[in-house]
């Protein structure tokens, strides 16, 4: 009993919620993504930050 208390209950918690994080910010970023198509940031947030800047 003291197991499931100390460990199972917290590391349930924090995977739920690391799962829920992930779905949210997908949910929100497909949302705001195709409300706006058409801004110059849309690909600014798609780049890949290690690749350092592009030559076009």
């Amino acid at each position: 009993m003291i197991i499931v208390l100390v460990v199972l209950i917290p590391v349930g918690i924090l995977v739920g919620g690391a799962v829920g994080a992930a779905a949210l910010g997908r949910l929100l970023k497909g949302g705001v993504d195709s409300a706006h198509e058409d801004s110059e940031l849309l690909g600014v947030s798609e780049a890949n930050p290690w690749a350092g800047p592009s030559s076009s």
